[in-house]
Parts: C-alpha cells; structure tokens; sequence
C-alpha cells in the first residue's frame, strides 16, 4: 500500500470519476485507476495514471480510494470481491445514496477494516476542481481532517457536517431533489413555450429572473416554517390553487404532457381539502410531511 498523502485511487470513470482522476493528475497527484470498462481510462494512463487490472489491485495500491459509481449495489458489486484488500483504507465514497444506504455502507466498511467518509458532491463534472465548488462530507472528523488536502483538490469547499455517515448522503439528496423538480419545471415551461410558437430563449430572460427571485422566497418562508406559522397574511393557498389550475389548463389546451402540472394542481387539492384554503401555501410543507394525515 502506498500510504503517501499524493497518492490516491479512484473506482469509478464515469464523466464525475474521470473529472476528479484528471483533476488529481493535475495538482500532481499519483493516481491509480480502475473501471468495469477499462478503455475509458486510455486517456488517463496516458497521462500517467495507473490502471489496476481488478478492483482488489485498485484498492491495495493506497490509502485513500476514492469511489465514484452509480449506486451502492454497484460499489456492493465492485467491492465484495475485494473485502481481503480493505484493511486500513479510507474509502472516500462519493456516489449517490440514501442516508440509510451510506450507513449501511459505512458499517459494511467497518467489518472489513475500513472507515468509510460519505461524500455529497454539490456540482456536475465540469465543477471538480473549482474553488467555489461544494461537496458535504460526514463520518469520522479525523479523518475528513486528515486528508483534507485531496478533499480541498476535488472541490474548492469541503465541510464537514458531522460524524453520521448518513448526514452528507441527506444533505445531497435535499440539493438534488429540489435540482430535479426545478429542472422538470423549465422543461415544462419550454414545452409550453414551443407549442406555442417560441423557442426556449425567447423566454431565457423570464426564466432567469424567476429563478433568482426562488432565493428570497426561501429565506421569507424559512423562519415562519420553522415556527409554525402558515397564516395566509401574505398568500392564501385557495388563491395558489386557482393559479395551479390555470397552468394546468393551459398546457392542456396548449396539448403539453400534463403529468407535472397535474401532480401540483393535485397537492394543492389536497392542502385545501384538509382545511388550509386560507392558510398560506407553505402549509403544504406540513400535508407533504405527514402524507397520510
């Protein structure tokens, strides 16, 4: 095992793994590679990477493995077969998981040796190596601060948010999620836009400007949610609820999907049904809460 502080392993060459292999090469790190498909790391070898000829001989050549792959049951997969090669690594893990998932992971890790450090990359590949890019870590504070120096090479910002492995996994599923949604609506929004004879930049300028005012909106809303308060002084969700309806219809007449715009006209029914129609619309934070109530 190379144990040296530049030197570092990464499963996974997907286009985040790769970004973060390249990045590492750059800031002159030795970088040992592995991936199912072993040609996507030519370019990498190349430059002076090294690739393992199995996930074994990736994980025994350092300290820290960086693992960049679609699931858990994808590193599941990819690890098993190389439980006897995990003894004392930092598996720094960076894919995508639930929070129970990355703390089964991290109990997985233990019972073979390893200490698992869950990773929630706030940026797409293009962001790796950007100093004003954010990825959440969780697990053991010694050991986020004792390889901060690789954290701080993949993205310019590394907090750490606390020893349950879980909490990263959390904190990254809540960017994600609402990245999702937001994103479902653009589209939606330039669906209806082309059925009605524009073109998505004809509406860029709208579109920018609605979602830079979302940012005020979060901080207005953040302290009355906290505190309980869904008074409709400043919105009423009967009113929201008309709004929703005229968008549904509007696509509807327009003959755009209407599966979105219908699954909101339908959580504003139901806010509405239970008795907030003169709440604000915020109270839905509550009826989403507790689904079932």
């Amino acid at each position: 095992m190379n144990s040296a502080r530049n030197a570092v392993t990464v499963i996974g060459l997907g286009p985040m793994g790769h970004a973060m292999a390249e990045v590492l090469l750059d800031r002159g790190y030795a970088v040992t590679v592995w991936n199912r498909t072993a040609s996507r790391a030519d370019g990498l070898v190349a430059r002076g990477a090294t690739l393992a000829q199995s996930p074994a001989e990736a994980v025994v050549a350092n300290e820290v493995v960086i693992i960049s792959l679609t699931d858990y049951a994808a590193v599941d997969a990819v690890l098993e077969p190389a439980t006897h090669a995990l003894d004392g690594r930092v598996l720094l893990n960076l894919t995508s998981a639930t929070p129970e998932e990355a703390r089964a992971g991290a109990r997985w890790a233990a019972d073979h040796g390893a200490v698992q450090l869950t990773g929630g990359v706030n940026v797409p590949p293009s962001g790796i190596g950007q100093p004003e890019s954010l990825t959440f870590y969780s697990g053991p504070r010694e050991v986020f601060d004792r390889h901060r120096a690789v954290l701080d090479v993949l993205t310019g910002r590394a907090e750490h948010q606390g020893e349950d492995p879980g909490h990263a996994a959390l904190l990254y599923q809540l960017g994600v999620g609402m990245f999702w949604t937001a994103m479902l609506g653009y589209w939606q929004a330039v669906a209806l836009a082309r059925a009605n004879g524009l073109t998505a930049a004809d509406f860029l300028a709208q579109a920018d400007d609605t979602a830079n005012s979302l940012t005020r909106f979060f901080a207005f809303y953040a302290d009355r949610i906290d505190s309980g308060v869904h008074t409709g002084d400043v919105d009423r969700l009967a009113m929201g609820m008309a709004s929703v309806e005229h968008v549904l219809r509007t696509n509807a007449d327009s003959g755009v999907d209407t599966a979105l715009p219908a699954a909101v006209v339908d959580l504003f029914r139901r806010g509405v049904e239970a008795g907030r129609g003169a709440d604000s619309f915020s109270a839905l934070v509550e009826l989403m809460a507790k689904p079932g109530a």
